[in-house]
């Protein structure tokens, strides 16, 4: 299955080769979206609306890349799922996925795709559980500094950025490795997702709001390129 998720890519990848001079003459024929995971259990799956629309919007103008001009939102038991290269999933509270879901989600990460989990607060504990369902015989690990996530495209020396204080822990970024292959990278103490919004909505600086969207990019650029 892997390979269909390469083959959507080549489009995207032509387009990121193209950036190392001037943006490509042409934009590639597929446009990239980014689904929003609707997750069961009462969590705010649907939280910080205009995060993805801001970030796709970025993504396009720094890498010349064609990208939709709106978010897409799939349920793991969806067929629509495999469609998606990235997924994203965030909130505050409670998820909860069923043993279908858990299956399906686990064919689609082996098979190529990748999820990007942002804790927007209070969500860790919940998702912890539900990737230990997932892939029992694998864990969370941080990834160090040096990983390829932190320099694919914009260079983070100290990894993902702080974005909103919550407990004033550092952020941190995970990883969940399946045969070698990072499929979930999780970042907590961090909300790169507020960063992401509209400026009004948080009144972050520009400065906050720029590194949560460049690193939003290394997140993209790393999961269509590994």
């Amino acid at each position: 299955m892997r390979y269909l998720f390469q083959l959507r890519l080549v489009p995207f990848l032509l387009a990121l080769l193209s950036t190392a001079g001037p943006p490509p003459l042409a934009a590639p024929s597929a446009e990239l979206t980014i689904a929003r995971l609707h997750y069961g259990g009462g969590g705010d799956w649907y939280c910080d609306p205009s995060s993805l629309l801001n970030l796709l919007d970025y993504l396009g103008r720094t890498l010349g890349i064609a990208v939709a001009d709106d978010e897409a939102v799939v349920r793991p038991s969806e067929a629509e799922l495999f469609d998606y290269p990235l997924l994203y999933l965030t909130g505050h509270g409670n998820v909860r996925f069923s043993a279908l879901e858990l299956e399906r989600l686990r064919n689609y990460l082996t098979g190529g795709g990748f999820l990007h989990i942002d804790d927007n607060y209070g969500l860790d504990p919940y998702i912890r559980r539900e990737l230990g369902r997932l892939f029992p015989k694998s864990e969370l690990i941080e990834l160090p500094f040096d990983h390829p996530i932190y320099h694919c495209w914009f260079d983070f020396p100290e990894g993902p950025p702080k974005i909103h204080e919550h407990d004033g822990e550092p952020p941190q970024g995970y990883g969940l490795f399946v045969e070698g292959r990072l499929v979930v990278y999780y970042t907590h103490e961090c909300d790169l997702g507020d960063g992401w919004e509209d400026p009004a909505v948080h009144r972050d600086p520009p400065e906050v709001r720029e590194a949560a969207l460049r690193m939003g990019v290394n997140i993209v650029v790393y999961a269509l390129t590994h």
